[in-house]
């Protein structure tokens, strides 16, 4: 199986799109919470295994010349709050990081297979390298106005760096949708449920409608998941 489990550092949530290079906690650089209990971790090894070779699968047969080998980590650093997020190492390998309180509060492996199916889509969808270059050309934009105004020096600076915020996050709530459905077909695929998987929605805060929010409205995902669960 090309994939690779890092149970060592035994996660789950909020989605997140890491645009730069991956930076793991590894347990040398923190210390570690008390373990999990061994029923966690084999429940989290479970769902890795047969989510895994389908996000694989899934990768392999969408995508042409991106690494599909998903690497997946447990972050164990205690005080970490309930999250999940994909990221890539320097080398473009695909790395899926969930905190050990995701993992522990997930409340059944329905809810862990959908996020890690979630996460698989972003990278299978290549949405980091699109945050990449929509996030760049902001940046030529706000080059650009500053220019036109006459602004130079840490004036520019940071019209650039908004503008380039501005565009990364104009389509992450577009990003989040795409992911979550791609993540029920890979969920319903591994043999799970990915409409009770997510019911994990109702359990977060609701991020609303906000303008240049990162994340869209918690109904809006539920409703995207139900529709791409019944046309499976």
């Amino acid at each position: 199986m090309r994939l690779i489990v890092l149970l060592a550092v035994l996660v789950l949530s909020a989605c997140q799109v890491t645009t730069g290079p991956a930076r793991v906690p590894t347990p040398q650089s923190a210390p570690s919470a008390p373990p999990v209990s061994q029923d966690v971790r084999n429940r989290f090894d479970s769902v890795v295994r047969r989510v895994g070779p389908v996000a694989v699968a899934l990768c392999e047969a969408r995508t042409r010349g991106r690494d599909c080998r998903f690497r997946i980590i447990v972050d164990t650093r205690p005080g970490q709050q309930p999250n999940a997020y994909q990221t890539e190492n320097r080398n473009g390998r695909p790395i899926i990081v969930f905190t050990r309180s995701l993992v522990t509060q997930a409340r059944n492996t329905d809810e862990l297979a959908f996020i890690l199916g979630h996460e698989a889509a972003h990278h299978i969808l290549g949405h980091i390298p699109k945050s990449r270059t929509n996030a760049a050309q902001g940046a030529i934009v706000g080059a650009v106005l500053a220019g036109a105004l006459g602004i130079e020096g840490a004036g520019a600076d940071a019209i650039t760096r908004q503008t380039a915020t501005i565009a990364q996050r104009s389509y992450s709530k577009e990003f989040e949708l795409q992911a979550d459905a791609l993540g029920t077909v890979i969920a319903a695929r591994a043999g799970y449920n990915p409409v009770r998987g997510a019911a994990f929605f109702t359990r977060i805060p609701d991020p609303g409608d906000r303008f240049l929010g990162t994340h869209p409205p918690n109904a809006e995902r539920i409703a995207t998941v139900r529709r791409v669960a019944a046309g499976l």
